[in-house]
């Protein structure tokens, strides 16, 4: 069997897997909503949610659907070594060359995006996004796609070049390197598209600060985002590594919360603070980045698999594209998986940590505020919740919020 087609068989494979993810979210749409989240939505409000999620199901899945074509269509036809010819035949250029074409490529899905911000959002009251900010928006996001992913395949090359199959090593150091920087740097990128503000001072920044400090706990900063320029939905989270992390509050979290609740999910945020859920999670994405670095290697060993799609040597951007959106994408799903038990224990402990802080009953409202506003499902298949949930189901949250605080009366 050709590469060609184990590829194209690859891809369809994760586009079945994409469908099965939406008939597990169509269906669970139709599941009965447990007791303890029953107050989150009245009658019609439920009924106005099960359309919302219908309608951006539908749309996911056409998405999902065009995106495959687009990807069977580029390798099917070898489109990406034409493209490559057209530049000067130098190792970087032909590699930009491929990384362009797959940049590009995203733009063609740029109307399901639109479709989904500007009508779909705007119609459930959502959106509060201009055209020219979700322009300036798909603008931005192209540019700095286009120049991580030159200066990751770049990397690859060079490192390649230069050290032969000890890429394993170094690549997955590179990568790990470079993924804590975008860490420590993302308060930055985020500058590009949002607005930020410190919290002002008052009762609010004093508890906050007051529950800092009581942990000896310090960070870089509190802020507050302008998330309601483009959206109603509400947010909260932590950046950064040691003294350096920054605590994010969406302005509409701020604008929606009483001061109890807003430090009721700070107390939570704090819990991944002082558990260094960060730095686990950097960890388990460390084991991601050997993994990557292993397919960088093999794709790089397995010369026969350019010229199955119309390249005459290694094109270094092809085999970046190969890593990430086949090899990687393939084992995507299981890794996943683990990562997201993690992460949804990380979430318990965070709560138990409100709990600790007293703030238990208020986490449990300040939650039911964030569905709400959030249009959350209320009552996720388990199946889904296992493959696709980094936060546990609310109502789940919620028994184990109560649970935490009748052992600490009886305590």
């Amino acid at each position: 069997m050709s590469y060609k087609i184990i590829v194209l068989i690859i891809l369809t494979l994760l586009w079945a897997y994409e469908m099965l993810l939406h008939a597990v979210q169509a269906r669970s749409v139709r599941n009965p909503v447990p007791e303890n989240v029953k107050d989150v939505y009245d009658a019609d409000t439920y009924a106005r949610w099960r359309q919302y999620h219908g309608e951006k199901n539908r749309l996911s899945l056409l998405t999902s659907t065009a995106s495959w074509i687009i990807s069977m269509l580029l390798m099917g036809l070898n489109v990406y070594a034409a493209f490559a010819g057209l530049f000067p035949d130098t190792l970087f250029m032909r590699m930009f060359a491929v990384l362009l074409l797959a940049t590009v490529s995203d733009l063609l899905l740029i109307p399901f995006n639109y479709y989904d911000t500007m009508r779909i959002e705007e119609k459930y009251g959502f959106n509060r996004s201009s055209k020219k900010t979700f322009w300036l928006d798909r603008v931005k996001e192209f540019v700095i796609g286009l120049v991580l992913n030159t200066i990751m395949a770049g990397l690859l090359l060079w490192i390649h070049q230069a050290c032969g199959d000890l890429v394993i090593v170094i690549f997955a150091a590179v990568m790990i390197l470079l993924m804590l920087g975008i860490s420590f740097l993302l308060p930055v990128f985020t500058k590009i598209f949002n607005k930020f503000r410190p919290l002002e001072e008052g009762e609010l920044r004093d508890s906050l600060t007051a529950l800092l400090t009581k942990h000896g706990y310090t960070v870089r900063a509190i802020n507050v985002m302008d998330a309601s320029r483009r959206t109603t939905k509400s947010n909260a989270y932590i950046a950064g590594f040691g003294k350096m992390k920054t605590i994010v509050l969406y302005d509409n979290l701020v604008e929606a919360m009483t001061p109890e609740e807003i430090c009721a999910v700070f107390a939570h945020e704090l819990g991944h603070g002082l558990h260094k859920d960060t730095l686990k999670s950097a960890a388990l994405s460390s084991a991601r980045m050997l993994l990557l670095a292993v397919l960088a290697w093999l794709t790089l060993r397995t010369t026969g698999i350019y010229p199955a799609f119309g390249f005459d040597c290694v094109n270094y951007g092809f085999a970046f594209v190969l890593i990430m959106s086949v090899e990687f994408a393939l084992l995507s799903p299981l890794s996943g998986l683990i990562a997201n038990a993690f992460s949804r224990r990380m979430e318990y402990r965070a709560d138990r940590q409100a709990v600790t802080e007293g703030y238990g009953e208020a986490l449990v409202s300040a939650l039911k505020k964030l569905a709400r506003e959030n249009f959350s499902n209320l009552a996720p298949s388990p199946l889904l919740v296992k493959l696709e949930y980094s936060h546990p189901p609310l109502n789940d949250r919620i028994d184990a919020i109560r649970n935490a605080m009748a052992k600490g009366k009886r305590g």
